[in-house]
C-alpha cells in the first residue's frame, strides 16, 4: 500500500499512461480556442465591411430591364451588378447587354453624410468621370459627368430587390433596370 501512495505521490495522482492523453485533450482545446478566434475575427471583419450607408447593396445582383437610344428604340437587357461596400466606401460594377448593345460601367464612391462623391468609368466606351449626390440606406440619386456627357442615376434597394434607373443627353438616352439577389 505504501508503494502505491508512493507512486500516486510522484506522479501528482495520474498515471504516466494518462498524460499523453492529457497532452492531446489540451492541444485539441487549443485547437478548438483557435478556430472560435478566426471564426471570431471573419465574423467580425464582415460585419465592418457591412456597416455603412452601402451595406444594403452587398453582394452580387442580376436581373433585366429596358434601354433606351438616341433614335427612340428600346431594347430588352440582361445586367449582372456586384457591389463590395466597406464602411463609408464602395466598389461596384454593373454590366448589362441586350442583343446589340452592352455596357460595362464600374465605380468608386465614397459617403460623407448623405453626399456622395466618386469616380465612374465605362469601359468598353473608354469614358470616365465624376460622381456626386445624396442618399443612404441603399437609396441613391446621383449624376454622372464626363466632357460632353451627364446622367442621372437612381439606385433603390428594398431588401432582395433593387431597382436602377439612369437618365442620359448622349447616344444611350436612359434604362430601367430590375434586378434581385
Amino acid at each position: 500500500m505504501e508503494h502505491l501512495q508512493a507512486y500516486r505521490a510522484a506522479g501528482d495522482g495520474k498515471h504516466r499512461a494518462n498524460k499523453p492523453i492529457e497532452a492531446r485533450a489540451w492541444n485539441r482545446r487549443l485547437l478548438i480556442a483557435a478556430a472560435v478566434l478566426f471564426a471570431a475575427g471573419i465574423v467580425s471583419s464582415e460585419s465592418k465591411a457591412q456597416s455603412g450607408p452601402f451595406a444594403p447593396m452587398a453582394g452580387n445582383w442580376s436581373g433585366s430591364g429596358t434601354v433606351t437610344l438616341d433614335d427612340g428604340s428600346t431594347e430588352r437587357i440582361r445586367c449582372r451588378a456586384k457591389y463590395a461596400p466597406i464602411g463609408p466606401t464602395m466598389e461596384m460594377s454593373l454590366t448589362c447587354a441586350s442583343d446589340a448593345y452592352k455596357f460595362n460601367l464600374g465605380a468608386n464612391v465614397r459617403a460623407e453624410g448623405s453626399a456622395i462623391t466618386g469616380s465612374w468609368s465605362e469601359t468598353s466606351r473608354n469614358i470616365s468621370g465624376s460622381l456626386q449626390g445624396r442618399g443612404g440606406g441603399g437609396n441613391f440619386e446621383v449624376v454622372a459627368s464626363a466632357a460632353g456627357f451627364n446622367a442621372n442615376i437612381a439606385l433603390k434597394t428594398s431588401g432582395n430587390r433593387q431597382s436602377v434607373t439612369m437618365r442620359a443627353d448622349s447616344q444611350f438616352r436612359g434604362a430601367n433596370i430590375s434586378m434581385s439577389r
